[in-house]
């Protein structure tokens, strides 16, 4: 099947503006490149930092999107694992050097020459994207493109966190948003108990989240019944910090998973002592979605969504920033 020349893109040209629906030349890959048609891509807080300048290197004009659901279409020439037609998923992580010392000893995340989907690299906002072969997942057969879509990143960067927190059985998830909804079910499935912080007065939220197995849900100012083992924050709130601390007992682990966060308020010093520890999580390997995407049909994950058409991004963004659905959003080509 002939390619079309060109494919609609929501293109951000500055930061604090709306999208703008564009008609742009499809991308042509190079050596060691696919293009994709992409199916559906999920809106993740990130694209709100992005797309609000709270992340202010934007390679612009940028596409947007950074967990992609398609098919391979066509290769830059080289060798890659993917034939036409077979289904990929596209992570945040795009590109890294090989060769400095994260890369050679596991942690590619960390690597200063990284680039990222929807935010170095143009991402999937559009009807098709260009991706670096090695960073691109085969995604399971189990999931839909639009229920896979939040895997790749909600989930992704849910589970590396979660391989943070050790055997702690009372775990407490802060923004029981699209990774949090995700991360309560493996850890729910792992026979972990599961405690949901929302923001005031959501009670539906709270409701969602027991729903789902949550053996408690309540404010994120509140405390819960018994001293949790581990937290985890997805808000990108920092006054959240020594709001978690409280609630985890001696020894205990606060991970910080979000790539943005408000400053951090002084605290008293009483509330890290006892040998608790703060640690922040940044980016994901490939590792990471190779194991995640083994665990995910194995619980099953069910993925909550909202789906919207392309031409509405800028609507899916303003009703992430305001909380006005449970899940994920997520773009789908054919809506």
């Amino acid at each position: 099947m002939a390619l079309p020349s060109n494919m609609r893109a929501m293109r951000m040209t500055q930061a604090g503006a709306p999208l703008m629906l564009q008609h742009i030349p499809v991308p042509q890959p190079k050596p060691g490149e696919v293009l994709i048609r992409v199916d559906a891509c999920a809106v993740c807080r990130t694209d709100l930092h992005v797309v609000d300048g709270d992340l202010t290197a934007p390679t612009l004009p940028l596409i947007p999107g950074h967990e992609i659901i398609g098919h391979v279409v066509a290769s830059g020439g080289g060798q890659t694992p993917f034939a036409a037609g077979v289904r990929v998923g596209v992570p945040w992580l795009g590109w890294t050097c090989g060769a400095c010392a994260y890369c050679r000893s596991g942690h590619e995340n960390l690597c200063a020459q990284a680039q990222f989907t929807g935010y170095t690299r143009d991402g999937g906002f559009a009807e098709y994207c260009v991706a670096d072969a090695r960073y691109c997942f085969p995604i399971p057969d189990t999931f839909s493109d639009e229920a896979a879509a939040p895997l790749m990143c909600a989930g992704l960067i849910g589970y590396r966190a979660y391989g943070k927190i050790g055997d702690a059985k009372r775990l407490g998830l802060y923004g029981f948003g699209a990774a949090a909804h995700i991360l309560a079910q493996v850890a729910i499935h792992d026979g972990r108990e599961v405690y949901a912080f929302t923001r005031g007065g959501d009670t539906k939220g709270q409701d969602f989240a027991r729903a789902l197995g949550c053996v408690w849900a309540g404010a994120s100012d509140t405390a819960p019944p018994e001293p949790l083992d581990a937290a985890i924050i997805f808000a990108p709130v920092g006054a959240l910090v020594p709001a978690a601390l409280k609630t985890l007992r001696p020894g205990g682990v606060l991970i910080c998973a979000g790539i943005h966060m408000s400053d951090i308020p002084s605290f008293p010093y009483h509330l890290l002592w006892s040998e608790r520890l703060i640690q922040s999580v940044a980016n994901l390997t490939r590792s990471d979605g190779e194991a995640f995407l083994r665990v995910a049909p194995q619980v099953p994950v069910h993925t909550t969504t909202q789906r919207y058409p392309l031409s509405a991004v800028n609507a899916a963004l303003d009703d992430l920033r305001h909380g006005r659905f449970e899940g994920a959003a997520v773009i789908v080509m054919d809506a």
